[in-house]
């Protein structure tokens, strides 16, 4: 990986979940079950994310990266279906540390969970959902290197 690269993620990283702006905090800090309205709502923010972006002249696909990062290769992400090929490496690496940060923190209708939970949610839909080399790279930097969320 080249240093533009890693730039494009690192600018992607900050800011990929920027759409979450548009869902109301009455929805996404609500203790409890949401409702299929409200999950379809909390769906739209990578599109809306998008849109918010998309006139900003990047050198790196960061538009795309807000986008994808909730994409699954095998087809069953959002919001555009994409399948392994058609999601970038970029937005494969986001995925994974995505739901390594969610499953590790707090939410208002749960506490943090253990890391190995997610880790296991990770090793365990490698190759189907999440890309096997970058789960292989998270699973080291938290088993191997220490990694923690602070």
């Amino acid at each position: 990986m080249n240093k533009g690269f890693l730039r494009g993620l690192e600018m992607g990283a900050l800011i990929y979940d920027i759409g979450k702006i548009y869902i109301p905090a009455e929805i996404l800090n609500r203790p409890g079950k949401l409702s299929n309205y409200e999950i379809a709502m909390i769906r739209t923010h990578s599109e809306v994310g998008f849109d918010i972006v998309k006139d900003i002249d990047f050198p790196w696909p960061v538009k795309e990266m807000v986008r994808q990062h909730h994409e699954r290769l095998d087809g069953s992400g959002y919001p555009d279906d994409l399948m392994d090929q058609d999601i970038l490496p970029e937005a494969k690496i986001m995925a994974v540390a995505d739901v390594m940060e969610a499953m590790s923190s707090h939410r208002p209708y749960r506490p943090a969970l253990e890391p190995e939970l997610a880790l296991y949610e990770l090793s365990a839909n490698k190759n189907t959902r999440y890309d096997a080399e970058v789960v292989d790279i998270c699973e080291y930097l938290n088993r191997k290197k220490g990694f923690k969320f602070v």
